[in-house]
């Protein structure tokens, strides 16, 4: 029998975790964790890329179904130039960490909204469209619509590109008195019409 104290389960593994191992060689444990570290950066580069396309977007949540139907026959998909934005593309920032950090806000606050049966019919995710499209016109305000630039010049050359009567809007946006979702809300989904 050990002369020291078993304790607790806890104690126990903080013990382990904070003792030298006596079976395993420094680079046994380097290995390891390089290996689980790796494995890390890979599941979570799979599942980036599972959870950013518009399939799973469209079917894993129940309530996303009609957003994607209405996203289909959007510009942003059905359009002259066969470019084609997704819902990545509009609602998830770009870089680590704040893709991460966004997902994870996002996903958890969708399946809530989800299993309290708030958003969970069609008629329910109507009711509360103005309230959710509400939250992503004041983040495309807070981040100067960064979604948008990110695909759309938005430079004097480009400017002179358009047609007369958008210019003088657009004239606003380069000079930092507006910003996209001012005046495209509902380009990506119907605009509630509240």
């Amino acid at each position: 029998m050990s002369s020291e104290p078993q304790g607790g389960f806890v104690k126990r593994t903080w013990r382990r975790l904070t003792r030298p191992s006596t079976r395993w060689s420094v680079l046994a444990l380097l290995a390891l964790g390089a290996l689980v570290g790796f494995v890390a950066v890979v599941g979570t580069q799979v599942m980036v890329h599972v959870t950013g396309t518009d399939h799973f977007c469209g079917t894993a949540c129940h309530s996303m179904q009609w957003v994607a139907k209405e996203h289909k026959a959007s510009v942003h998909v059905a359009n002259r130039t066969a470019f084609h934005a997704g819902c990545h593309d509009c609602h998830i920032p770009k870089h680590y960490p704040e893709l991460l950090v966004y997902k994870a806000k996002a996903g958890i606050k969708d399946a809530i909204g989800e299993m309290r049966g708030v958003i969970d019919t069609e008629e329910k995710f109507k009711k509360e469209r103005l309230r959710m499209a509400k939250e992503v016109w004041e983040e495309y305000k807070a981040n100067n619509s960064q979604s948008c630039r990110n695909c759309h010049q938005f430079t004097p050359e480009a400017l002179k590109k358009q047609k007369e009567f958008a210019q003088p809007m657009h004239q606003q946006v380069l000079e930092g008195k507006a910003t996209c979702i001012d005046c495209h809300k509902g380009v990506g989904h119907v605009a509630p019409t509240e």
